[in-house]
């Protein structure tokens, strides 16, 4: 294949690219939802989705009023592992125990491996 140059994706676009690839195989289920995480460089996410529904079931984000109160700036660790806990005790008391961690394209790495830690440790299981 001389002379054929390969495009080059964006981190974003790559990342597209491998959270499709994660989601044929991860799916919310009404008894086993999705945890969901997306991160900005500014702020993180993090979502408990029915699939099937196309519902959000429990939702906890950096901007939030409340999760604002306890942390510094949302892009980093310490917001990643507050936002984790307080998306898990919301699935709790929404009577969720089980869920499907997506990690969205990104490494389980940095914030999104504190998040789902502090999910574990808040009593998420997954």
């Amino acid at each position: 294949m001389a002379g054929v140059k390969a495009r080059k994706l964006s981190r974003d676009q790559h990342r597209i690219k491998v959270h499709a690839r994660l989601r044929r195989r991860v799916a919310g289920t009404p008894e086993r939802p999705r945890l969901a995480v997306y991160r900005s460089l500014d702020h993180i996410y993090a979502q408990v989705i029915d699939d099937n529904s196309g519902k959000t079931l429990v939702a906890a984000s950096s901007v939030d009023a409340e999760s604002k109160k306890s942390i510094k700036g949302g892009g980093n660790i310490a917001a990643a592992k507050v936002i984790g806990k307080l998306v898990a005790e919301r699935a709790k008391a929404a009577g969720l125990n089980k869920v499907v961690f997506d990690r969205g394209g990104y490494k389980y790495h940095g914030r999104v491996k504190a998040l789902a830690d502090a999910a574990r440790e808040a009593g998420l299981q997954f």
